[in-house]
């Protein structure tokens, strides 16, 4: 890489290093902060290392440690896959600092290379933990030679790469696509919600395919054929492994050279177009038949929930993100009404003496996986940014903006939500009461995670971003929203099914219903004492 590139990625790095920040700023708040994301990350980088950690330990419990550098590799060539397409909008196309970029002396291709080398950086942490992680659990297990450490570790830095440049130069298709219509935005995000569809469809046509064809009965051994058949498609995995448990310097050039060949080969043609598709992703068309007529009225909370859905759906980052879990919501209603719902609760326990009507409870907690897990409301604050002075100005209060803010995400999950419920209380035959008892307590949950998200997203409220994925993805209020919700709903529900075996279900929904009202309260008091 050229010293110019190397200066653009030190600078890039240093503008959003939170160390800097912590030591030149003078905001106490800000600094404090920062320690809680700082305590918050490595928590869960401790976490997914034990995990990790104990996944190998069990392995190799099981006489398949073996596997673990494959595993490894793909773990890691997903993850970066999926995450980078998702971050391709924001990192690469389409940011803020676009234009104080380009008026710089660099070429596109640099520009656009040094986004990209950022972006694996910041994700750098994630990659590296699950591979150190997986190295402890295996050299516990087989205790290897010692130069199989310093491999693993500088393989484990490349193994990211290649998926990465794939998920970008995929992003830049979709890109260059949406580029050329007027909505652009809606564009880029169905293009993108295509491929999210695809590829968990594909999960589960790869799934189908190995049971049928192997006949294998003992669902452990059929994983790790499975692995082993991915690794020996997947070139990157074989290399990788061939170099931490062989030393096969080959299969070490193979990974190294590759990724960077195939670097200059994507950011060669991205670099071309570079400059004109961010030209026309932040370009906005008129209209040449437009006609003055007459406004439509509003009441304020409305006016202000109107103008979330036009901020979600200006942004195709924030609108995946938010959409992906109503999408999902929709399928899976649609889909339960066309499958029998006894052999799909047989197919998931793996044949285990649970009924449907011990899973009762559970209903509407499965269902509030899906619109629940992102609330809009733990987004939409930050993502004001350097335009909140503009709210701030307007005549409204911000208990009243707090309020429009919430009433958004209501409109968004409540009719997905009651939509996937009734499609599951029709197909399980669940009783009237029953049915209409879980309708109220989907209500409550949607109403809880509104302002759940809202306490994390005021109390967190970052505006000096300058990327809108550090506030989507990456934000100390989408971690802190995401992780008490999703692990306390997990374990309300599997109380709730063990307590379904001995109490009346409308006895258990009502007291759901009561929790989740008293809890959406509370955090509704919380968060407007934040405005």
């Amino acid at each position: 890489m050229k010293n110019k590139s190397l200066v653009l990625l030190k600078t890039l790095l240093r503008s959003t290093s939170q160390h800097n920040i912590y030591k030149y700023s003078k905001d106490k708040k800000k600094k404090g902060r920062i320690i809680g994301n700082t305590i918050g990350f490595t928590f869960l980088y401790l976490l997914l290392m034990a995990y990790c950690v104990g996944v190998c330990i069990g392995y190799g419990e099981l006489g398949i440690i073996d596997l673990m550098p494959a595993i490894c590799s793909l773990t890691i060539t997903a993850l970066a896959l999926f995450f980078t397409f998702f971050k391709t909008n924001g990192y690469l196309f389409n940011f803020k600092e676009y234009d104080m970029l380009m008026s710089l002396p660099f070429k596109p291709a640099t520009v656009a290379g040094c986004k990209f080398i950022y972006m694996y950086v910041k994700s750098l942490p994630w990659n590296m933990s699950i591979s150190v992680a997986i190295l402890i659990g295996y050299a516990i297990k087989t205790q290897p030679a010692i130069w199989v450490y310093p491999v693993w570790i500088i393989m484990s830095l490349f193994l990211p790469i290649i998926p990465m440049l794939i998920a970008s130069f995929l992003g830049f298709i979709i890109a260059r696509i949406s580029a050329g219509f007027r909505k652009k935005n809606i564009i880029q995000t169905v293009l993108t919600i295509i491929f999210v569809l695809a590829i968990f469809a594909l999960r589960f046509v790869i799934e189908a395919l190995a049971r049928d064809s192997e006949k294998l009965n003992d669902t452990l051994m059929s994983a790790a054929e499975t692995i082993r058949k991915i690794e020996k498609i997947y070139l990157p995995a074989e290399w990788f492994n061939g170099a931490v448990t062989c030393f096969a310097i080959s299969d070490i050039l193979l990974l190294i050279g590759v990724s960077v060949l195939l670097f200059v080969a994507v950011f060669v043609p991205v670099g071309r177009s570079y400059r004109s598709i961010n030209s026309k992703l932040k370009s906005h068309a008129a209209s040449k038949k437009f006609k003055m007529s007459s406004q439509k009225s509003r009441s304020v909370l409305n006016a202000i929930a109107f103008k979330e859905f036009k901020r979600m759906t200006g942004s195709s980052v924030y609108m995946t993100n938010v959409a992906m879990g109503e999408i999902f919501a929709v399928i899976i209603g649609i889909a339960v009404l066309f499958i029998n719902i006894d052999s799909l609760i047989a197919m998931a326990l793996q044949g285990a003496p649970v009924t449907k009507e011990i899973l009762y409870p559970a209903f509407p907690m499965i269902i509030y996986f899906f619109p629940g897990m992102v609330a809009t409301t733990a987004i939409s604050p930050s993502l004001e940014g350097k335009n909140y002075w503009i709210v701030q100005s307007l005549p409204i209060t911000k208990k009243t903006l707090c309020k429009g803010k919430m009433l958004f995400n209501m409109y968004l999950t409540v009719p997905f939500g009651i939509f996937a419920t009734i499609c599951l209380c029709i197909s399980a035959k669940v009783p009237v009461l029953t049915s209409i008892l879980m309708l109220v307590l989907i209500v409550c949950m949607c109403a809880f995670s509104t302002a759940w998200g809202g306490v994390c997203g005021f109390k967190y409220m970052r505006l000096d971003w300058e990327n809108e994925i550090e506030v989507v993805k990456q934000g100390m209020n989408v971690t802190v929203y995401l992780l008490p919700n999703m692990f306390g709903t997990m374990a309300v529900a599997a109380l709730m099914i063990f307590l379904g075996t001995m109490i009346d279900v409308n006895l258990i929904l009502g007291i759901l219903i009561l929790l989740y009202g008293g809890l959406g309260a509370l955090c509704y008091r919380k968060a407007i004492s934040y405005t």
